[in-house]
């Protein structure tokens, strides 16, 4: 459960420290589109990580929850990737990010796995 609740804490962060936070990660001073962008994200990580949470004493819920945020992690990686490759000005944010996403979607499936196993 500690990463769902660090997941709530980085979507936390997301909405009310956008500006640092973003810069912290690797973009340039962000404009009010990219703040706006990245608090609908930090939204979409607390309510997984609190979908998470409610789901700890349901084995198969907890398993599709675990899934569903290896997918939107997956889909970050993608979105990483595709900036990079594009040269959408986010080179240094996608280096910086890319591993984290793509570790965290490899990550799902097999924790979704391991508790499979266990029940």
């Amino acid at each position: 459960m500690a990463i769902a609740t660090a997941r709530i804490a980085i979507g936390v962060g997301a909405v009310v420290l956008s500006r640092p936070v973003l810069r912290a990660i690797g973009f340039g001073e962000p404009d009010g589109s990219t703040v706006a962008l990245t608090r609908l994200a930090g939204g979409r990580d607390i309510a997984i990580g609190v979908q998470t949470l409610w789901a700890r004493d349901d084995p198969d819920a907890l398993r599709r929850a675990v899934l569903l945020a290896a997918a939107v992690d997956a889909g970050d990686a993608a979105a990483f990737a595709i900036g990079f490759t594009r040269g959408d000005g986010i080179a240094r944010a996608a280096v910086t990010n890319f591993p984290f996403a793509a570790a965290a979607a490899g990550a799902g499936p097999y924790l979704a796995g391991r508790l499979r196993r266990r029940t």
